[in-house]
């Protein structure tokens, strides 16, 4: 690729391209360079430094959040919708969770601040102080980090052969378990017989980030 056509969105698009097939880690300059056909110089006309450039990749994945609300919305449905937004963009770029953990200076992202004005404000509508809006939504953050890292291992259908055999290890491993002992771990061995209910995991998962807010709020006024 000429650097004369080189711009700051075809290096973001390549950059976002190599850290979800290889992961965050993989994104160097060096790499980058290669797989755009430029040298490591050409890069800097962009990007003073790699942190710039996974800053400028964050603000690039971050501004696809989108929510679909009302202002007139009840504040519940609107928080729900906000954080479902950020797990269906977390789960079609797998690389996010890594990304949102190594960018140091997310907070100063224009994305993440207007994401953090908005679920304040909603927040704030829910009854809660701003000093208890900023926990909530740092846990939020995090839950929604940790639903979508620890998804099933398989998340499409039929299961590819290393996924049945890793599913299959697993199972065997629970059900060999002394039955007098853990009655219950041995029983769920079983279910891994069956492939796992993606949507139903992250369903479940989204209630359970939000079931604790909600009764929050639901607490009388001291």
């Amino acid at each position: 690729m000429a650097q004369e056509k080189l711009t700051r969105e075809t290096v973001v698009e390549h950059a976002l391209t190599l850290a979800n097939d290889d992961g965050v880690g993989a994104v160097t300059i060096r790499r980058l360079a290669g797989s755009l056909g430029v040298t490591p110089m050409a890069l800097y006309w962009h990007f003073k430094n790699k942190e710039e450039l996974m800053s400028a990749l964050a603000e690039h994945v971050l501004s696809r959040v989108t929510a679909d609300v009302s202002p007139g919305d009840l504040w519940h449905r609107r928080l729900r919708v906000m954080v479902e937004a950020l797990v269906r963009v977390m789960r079609e770029y797998p690389c996010v969770p890594d990304l949102l953990t190594e960018v140091e200076d997310k907070h100063e992202l224009e994305s993440f601040k207007r994401a953090t004005e908005a679920t304040l404000d909603v927040l704030t509508a829910a009854g809660f102080t701003l000093r208890e809006g900023f926990q909530i939504s740092s846990y939020l953050l995090n839950g929604t980090i940790a639903l979508v890292k620890g998804r099933p291992a398989c998340s499409r259908r039929p299961l590819d052969a290393e996924e049945a055999e890793a599913r299959r290890q697993r199972r065997l491993k629970l059900e060999s378990l002394p039955r007098d002992r853990y009655p219950h771990m041995v029983e769920y061995g079983a279910t891994l017989a069956e492939p796992p209910d993606v949507e139903g995991y992250f369903t479940f998962g989204v209630d359970l980030l939000l079931a604790g807010i909600e009764t929050l709020a639901a607490r009388p006024s001291s």
